[in-house]
């Protein structure tokens, strides 16, 4: 059993950056890829990043590559989602997951946390 917390999210300009963190707890011993996901009112959800276990492999979705970076602290059990010039369009409320496979992650992922959510005002 893992736990995700996330945690960051507020209210900002276009423009702006925020960090958003997702905090693992439980089995956390076990090489989990993560990502993170996005997801507004009657939309559907929206793979944004990933990274592999280790660290080395990273993919993001087309809409923010360049501007979000994912990265991951394995000794403080965290990953984390440096998001830099920030649109309206990013406004949504953002998730962390995890699994122990790298393409699962990306479409079904056995863990979730409960979401933070980010708004950018134009």
């Amino acid at each position: 059993q893992v736990q995700l917390v996330e945690s960051g999210g507020g209210l900002v300009q276009a423009g702006d950056s925020l960090r958003l963190s997702c905090a693992a707890s439980g089995r956390t011993n076990r090489p989990y890829a993560m990502g993170w996901f996005r997801q507004d009112p009657g939309k559907e959800r929206e793979f944004v990043a990933a990274m592999s276990s280790g660290g080395v492999t990273t993919s993001y979705a087309d809409s923010v590559k360049g501007r979000f970076t994912i990265f991951r602290d394995n000794v403080k059990n965290t990953l984390y989602l440096q998001m830099n010039s920030l649109k309206p369009e990013d406004t949504a409320v953002y998730y962390c997951a995890a699994d122990v496979n790298i393409v699962k992650v990306r479409a079904a992922p056995d863990y979730w946390g409960q979401g933070t959510q980010v708004t950018v005002s134009p």
